[in-house]
């Protein structure tokens, strides 16, 4: 999108108070070796942890000053449409997946320099990721994918050999659970609100289905899309796992109870698990998305991006260098645990050894990433309300998906 474009396009998004800035960028780009201060923005957890990572890449790069201002994501999104309309974004970003086509869009983005972040060097979906309409506007940062958790110990119980293989595995495995180990719950899945999306993704892209097809064409009313969707709604009609939406839910509870003893989550959970409950250790385990079609799982995480009007665009992509190398990659897991997205960062020191963490690479080798649009999140919304009308025997799948379908065919360009 042009740049005339972009202030259009900012003006619909944008706070009525905020006065749109010429779109002409600050200045011609002052050079990686000149004295400068560079000004990154970084959401969450990692906007906490990447101060002290920056005060080490000053250390070896004195003429440069590393300025992180952390963002919480509940604000991130607001913060970053009123910067871009004053035409005062950071010169370095972290840009969650369901952004990076909105702001790509705008023209607010540099495109990446593939001569210096080759493509090859992260998984593929992590890469696709940060592509909009062609070309490349985010450099993988970290990754994140869904994997089985699983109680080991109550499956013993149950009579179950293992982890469920195939999703036909996962419903016998349920219903064993229940009848034979006494859990109250079968399978911890989020039944409607906000990301439910997620939550349904192992289930949709293991049947072969999609919600956007890879030219961005929607695709959510496929049959593979019907199949997974009725075979997520099957848990709530055969009461195996819980309908009822609660909000800041903390599955690792019931999980430690064994009122759970499945759901799908992130890399993160482990931690939590080996921190919270360590008299659990020895009594779960991580297993692949047991497979449809294929066993696939979600791609997210986050990019990092340079603002198209920066003057310090060399010292940016030096720094987003120095985090997206190996060595870098391998420290931030380090200090984070978030996973690299860049491979050769997994082939020593502790993720190498690391059991767990060898089955969500192995996930990674087949994680799908939604391809960047400008209204994703809207779009996500959709597949969210679909879920949420089965979960709660409002509607059937393909009805539900027909909705879905004709709602996103309007989001997408």
């Amino acid at each position: 999108m042009h740049r005339a474009a972009r202030t259009a396009s900012l003006a619909l998004v944008a706070a009525s108070a905020l006065t749109l800035t010429a779109c002409g960028g600050s200045g011609a780009d002052v050079g990686a070796d000149a004295k400068q201060t560079l000004t990154v923005w970084a959401m969450g957890t990692e906007g906490e942890k990447l101060g002290d990572v920056a005060k080490t890449y000053e250390r070896a790069h004195p003429n440069v000053t590393v300025k992180v201002t952390p963002v919480g994501w509940d604000v991130a999104h607001q913060k970053l449409v009123a910067a871009a309309a004053a035409g005062k974004l950071p010169d370095v970003m972290q840009m969650g997946s369901s952004y990076l086509g909105e702001f790509a869009d705008m023209g607010a983005l540099e495109p990446v320099d593939t001569k210096t972040f080759e493509q090859g060097d992260f998984f593929s979906s992590a890469w696709d990721q940060g592509v909009y309409d062609g070309k490349s506007y985010g450099v993988p940062w970290y990754i994140d994918t869904r994997v089985l958790y699983y109680r080991t110990d109550l499956a013993k119980k149950a009579g179950l050999k293992g982890a469920p293989a195939t999703m036909a595995d996962l419903q016998k495995a349920a219903r064993a659970y229940q009848d034979k180990a006494g859990t109250k719950w079968a399978l911890s899945i989020q039944p409607s609100g906000l990301d439910a999306v997620q939550s349904f993704y192992p289930f949709l892209y293991s049947a072969g289905g999609a919600i956007l097809d890879g030219k961005g064409k929607p695709v959510v009313n496929s049959p593979a899309a019907v199949k997974a969707l009725e075979n997520y709604g099957s848990y709530y009609s055969k009461g195996l796992s819980d309908k009822t939406f609660r909000p800041g839910y903390d599955v690792t509870k019931d999980f430690n109870t064994g009122a759970v003893p499945m759901f799908f989550s992130g890399p993160w959970i482990v931690g939590l698990l080996n921190d919270n409950y360590p008299d659990l250790k020895g009594k779960w385990a991580v297993a692949p998305v047991p497979a449809d079609e294929t066993s696939a799982s979600y791609a997210g995480g986050s990019s990092l991006a340079v603002s198209a009007d920066s003057s310090h665009k060399a010292a940016a992509k030096d720094f987003i260098s120095y985090l997206t190398g190996a060595k870098g990659q391998a420290d931030w897991y380090a200090a984070t645990k978030d996973l690299p997205a860049n491979t050769r960062a997994w082939q020593s020191g502790e993720l190498a050894g690391d059991a767990d963490m060898k089955v969500f690479r192995q996930q990674m080798q087949t994680a799908k990433a939604l391809p960047a649009q400008p209204k994703l999140t809207e779009i996500t919304s959709k597949v969210d309300d679909a879920i949420g009308a089965v979960s709660q025997g409002k509607s059937s799948a393909k009805a539900a998906l027909d909705k879905a379908q004709s709602a996103i065919e309007n989001l997408v360009g």
